[in-house]
């Protein structure tokens, strides 16, 4: 009997990780062929984001992708339909072009442990296998095997594939894609094609944009879950700057710019610096987590063109460093103590902010330490070194 795997997705845009994936599911389930099909309109994503390709565009870009494999293909089977693209017709579509075949419907563990709240699971379940991609994460198997079950009693058969292999999600991509270092997780050709059609904001300038085209840029490439803290670092530190003399607009773009890479995690932290060039001291490499003030700082210079004030602010916003000016300290504070923060001790941070700009940065290097010290987690030299700067020690 056939097995014909089923990839359904945005692909926007289609990257290392769908395919290496798609390879593996093809390996491990002895598939004799693996369809990719590119939604139209996802049900779940109608909305895509600014700049993004069109679904032929994504087409195009899949099949550049896979354009030497020989077991995978590009199906436009959605794309024909038009419209909203469910997963239950798709499966219905393909039972009839491949009626003696066993149909493997692939996806991740979020849509695995969702799968009830799709439109018309039965049908799915009815018509297609169900293959599992995990990752072994702490506490993951737990409720991927209890859903496994369940489904399992209600007809459905479930195949769970281990997949070890490095994931980067498309939202991800197209935060390096504006940066400037994605080819690394870009099929050969993808990379060519989406600067050719300036697809995700690449050939674009975002040199010294004017305030709210760069509020606008900036919200873009955040979580959304950090919006509200960037916009109120942002006032803060515009109005610390009237108080303490310091220039408001850099203040306020500093503020607004302060953790533009935050979003990315660890590894991706350090991927940006290879792609920069920047060389790390052992701390850094040891604690990638930490690097969104160092890369941010990249970032808001080459990619943004900011002053070299700027720039510095950005890059002491976490650690401090040693001989920080004006600036720099009210990025820092700012961050620590604006409206949106709240946690025992921020309200003393607040009054020293506008009473001792230098009282206010040493009571947050002392916060700081201290819980991580409690932690039990490395304190960075640079914090240490700022505090006894500020204290007088040589």
């Amino acid at each position: 009997m056939q097995r014909i795997g089923i990839y359904g997705g945005t692909f926007n845009p289609p990257h290392l990780g769908h395919l290496r994936a798609a390879a593996y599911g093809v390996k491990a389930l002895e598939l004799t062929r693996l369809l990719m099909i590119p939604s139209c309109v996802s049900p779940h994503k109608q909305h895509l984001p600014e700049g993004s390709a069109t679904a032929r565009q994504r087409l195009e870009m899949l099949k550049i992708a896979l354009k030497d494999e020989e077991n995978i293909r590009v199906s436009d089977l959605e794309l024909n339909r038009g419209g909203e693209s469910y997963t239950w017709e798709t499966v219905q579509q393909l039972k009839k072009i491949y009626p003696m075949a066993e149909l493997i419907l692939f996806m991740g563990t979020d849509m695995f442990l969702s799968f009830d709240s799709w439109k018309k699971p039965e049908v799915i379940m009815e018509n297609a296998s169900i293959g599992v991609f995990y990752r072994g994460l702490p506490g993951e198997m737990e409720n991927i095997v209890a859903q496994k079950i369940r489904l399992e009693s209600q007809g459905a058969k479930v195949y769970l594939i281990h997949n070890p292999l490095t994931v980067i999600s498309s939202t991800d991509l197209r935060r390096l894609l504006v940066f400037s270092c994605a080819d690394s997780f870009l099929p050969e050709g993808v990379g060519d094609y989406i600067r050719e059609n300036h697809l995700y904001g690449t050939g674009r300038s975002y040199r010294q944009l004017p305030m709210e085209e760069l509020e606008k840029t900036v919200v873009g490439l955040l979580k959304p879950s950090r919006v509200a803290h960037v916009l109120g670092c942002r006032d803060t530190a515009r109005q610390l700057a009237e108080i303490w003399g310091a220039d408001p607009v850099d203040a306020a773009r500093a503020g607004l710019l302060h953790d533009i890479t935050k979003a990315l995690d660890g590894p991706l932290q350090l991927t940006l610096c290879q792609g920069y060039g920047t060389i790390l001291d052992a701390f850094s490499q040891e604690n990638p987590k930490t690097l969104h003030a160092l890369t941010g700082s990249l970032v808001a210079e080459r990619i943004f063109g900011e002053n070299p004030a700027v720039v510095r602010a950005i890059r002491s916003h976490t650690t401090g460093m040693p001989h920080m000016n004006t600036l720099d300290k009210i990025i820092y504070v700012a961050d620590y103590m604006e409206p949106n923060r709240d946690f025992p001790g921020v309200e003393e941070l607040r009054h020293l902010a506008v009473t001792d700009l230098d009282g206010a940065l040493r009571r947050g290097l002392e916060m700081t330490i201290s819980v991580l010290q409690q932690e039990g987690k490395t304190v960075s030299p640079e914090s240490a070194q700022t505090l006894a700067w500020l204290n007088g020690q040589k």
